[in-house]
């Protein structure tokens, strides 16, 4: 199939191509100044993104996992403790947990929203943890750890139902990092304050990954904690560089995950772009859920956007029978997909160890066997959305004559 004709599932040339002379700027000035590792290109990316998102402080570092290892870390989790989060997520969620030596736990997702369920999670303290009467620590029965911290998934480019998840943390005395590696610019309407806030400024810190694929994308690794918390920002300093207050005075052992300033004069002139950009895929995502309501919800279940969230459209996920097959016309067409994520984490290999079977979490169960992730970027343009939806129509016309031809064969 000849190029132009295909409609890739990301396009991450376009607005490198776009920006090229700013970017090629960036570099240029790094080499100019050799400021390679933190300096005032670091600095100024951690004050505007800070900023951005409506926090005291904006911490740079290599990853979005160490992001959230760092926030764990400064916010005090430690060896033996248990973190809560959910199964639908990449596994950064839970390395970054099991990295501070804290053990995951899981609770189920909401089946329209695809993040944390408030509900399971109230389920899970009430039925599954028991609270010490000497000091009011939640243990979780199953291990006998002390439950001290959630992590809420902002998936998809949508913010989870904070109000309610803060009040049962305050309730059982827990600490909320946020995971926003996929919802930068994501908005929440928080009822208990009657504003807006934005992802990563309503716990107690938050996590940011900058792959290149992400919002608001790197051209390459870089990651940010978020928090209006100093300590925490104080303590992720620290652990980005060696444990090190100053030059070789080592406070406590930290890890090399520092941001490079390339990447953070990078990151900084994009930033200036992201609102627009964020514009445009709720424009995208608006066409999409236009073109594809005439398909009845037993066919396709389209994305859920609560009066509550402002998503921004990470990703746009449908969710499908017959996932593999449509997978396979798409791309016999030349239209790319994604699956995020094909198998939970608590089925997954690595986590064997926690104890988990088949069955513990239905709903993830149920809606990683049908999510499709559509075409989604600032520059997809409505003539590309109308071919996909139109090749999507045709798979599922042909099912139905498949079905019909079977029946009165």
């Amino acid at each position: 199939m000849n190029d132009e004709c295909r409609i890739p599932f990301l396009d991450l040339a376009t607005p490198h191509i776009e920006l090229e002379q700013q970017l090629t700027e960036v570099f240029q000035r790094a080499l100019r100044t050799a400021g390679f590792i933190g300096g005032p290109m670091v600095e100024q990316f951690e004050h505007d993104f800070a900023e951005f998102c409506g926090t005291k402080y904006c911490v740079g570092v290599s990853s979005g996992t160490d992001a959230l290892r760092f926030a764990l870390m400064g916010a005090g989790v430690k060896s033996g403790d248990v973190v809560v989060t959910v199964p639908h997520t990449f596994i950064a969620t839970t390395e970054a947990i099991s990295q501070t030596c804290a053990e995951p736990r899981f609770v189920d997702i909401d089946e329209r929203t695809y993040n944390m369920d408030p509900q399971k999670l109230c389920e899970y303290l009430e039925n599954s943890c028991t609270v010490d009467p000497r000091f009011g620590v939640v243990i979780d029965n199953m291990s006998g750890k002390p439950v001290t911290a959630i992590v809420p998934v902002h998936l998809y480019g949508q913010m989870g139902d904070m109000d309610r998840l803060l009040e049962i943390a305050e309730q059982y005395k827990l600490i909320v990092i946020e995971d926003a590696c996929q919802a930068h610019g994501a908005q929440y309407f928080s009822k208990k304050e009657n504003r807006w806030r934005l992802a990563g400024s309503m716990g107690r810190a938050a996590a940011f990954s900058f792959y290149p694929g992400k919002n608001l994308g790197a051209c390459g690794e870089a990651g940010a904690v978020t928090t209006n918390d100093e300590a925490i920002a104080q303590a992720s300093r620290m652990l980005r560089d060696h444990g090190q207050s100053k030059k070789y005075y080592h406070e406590i052992e930290g890890y090399n995950g520092r941001l490079d300033a390339i990447q953070a004069g990078i990151l900084q002139t994009k930033l200036k772009h992201l609102a627009e950009w964020n514009e445009l895929r709720r424009a995208a995502a608006s066409r999409y859920q236009k073109l594809l309501c005439t398909i009845g919800s037993d066919k396709v279940v389209l994305p859920h956007e609560p009066d509550w969230a402002r998503s921004v459209y990470h990703l746009f996920v449908v969710r499908v029978k017959n996932r593999e097959e449509l997978v396979k016309h798409f791309s016999s067409v030349g239209v790319g997909t994604g699956v995020h994520y094909p198998i939970p984490l608590h089925l997954q290999s690595a986590y064997t160890a926690l104890g988990y079977k088949k069955g513990d979490f239905p709903v993830a169960e149920h809606v990683t066997a049908e999510v499709l992730s559509l075409p989604m970027y600032p520059q997809l343009r409505e003539d590309q959305q109308v071919r996909v939806v139109s090749e999507l129509k045709k798979f599922l016309a042909a099912q139905i004559q498949g079905l019909l031809q079977a029946k009165t064969a």
